[in-house]
């Protein structure tokens, strides 16, 4: 069985409330009910980790290079600012996707470089919560044109 580790940054936890406008309507707790969905049909196991914290995103990361096949991550603001998680997302070897619920690239000018992008296969935004899915496809069919399943 596939198994991903989805992380969500920063204040992803105050989604539903949060600049709708930027982000909509939907809460953390209904994108991760759609993710588990996604999981539960395509028959994949997700982990789902939430933080505000840099170090226990870098934990996560770490810990992942020993169960995970891959690492589905929405770093938030640490997208822009966190060497350290970088750093644990090139270090684990763990195939990883970025995504964002809005589009960075339309946004601040500060929100156009992800330090992430880089090291990760690839990076989805401005679809909401499609996002996650799209990302989520993204990284199954890589993993498994990879024979990847630990």
């Amino acid at each position: 069985m596939m198994r991903i580790l989805l992380i969500h940054g920063p204040n992803l936890n105050l989604l539903g409330r949060r600049e709708m406008a930027v982000y909509g309507e939907k809460t953390l707790e209904e994108i991760n009910a759609a993710v588990q969905d996604w999981a539960e049909q395509e028959g994949v196991k997700v982990k789902i980790v939430q933080s505000n914290h840099e170090g226990a995103l870098v934990d996560a990361i770490g810990e992942a290079a020993d169960w995970a096949d891959g690492i589905l991550i929405n770093p938030a603001a640490y997208t822009h600012t966190s060497v350290a998680i970088r750093d644990a997302v090139a270090a684990v070897g763990v195939p990883a996707v970025e995504v964002h619920l809005s589009n960075i690239h339309a946004r601040e000018e500060f929100r156009h470089v992800s330090l992430i992008a880089p090291v990760a296969l690839g990076q989805i935004s401005g679809f909401g919560t499609d996002s996650y899915l799209l990302g989520l496809q993204a990284l199954q069919g890589h993993l498994k044109q990879q024979g990847t399943d630990k």
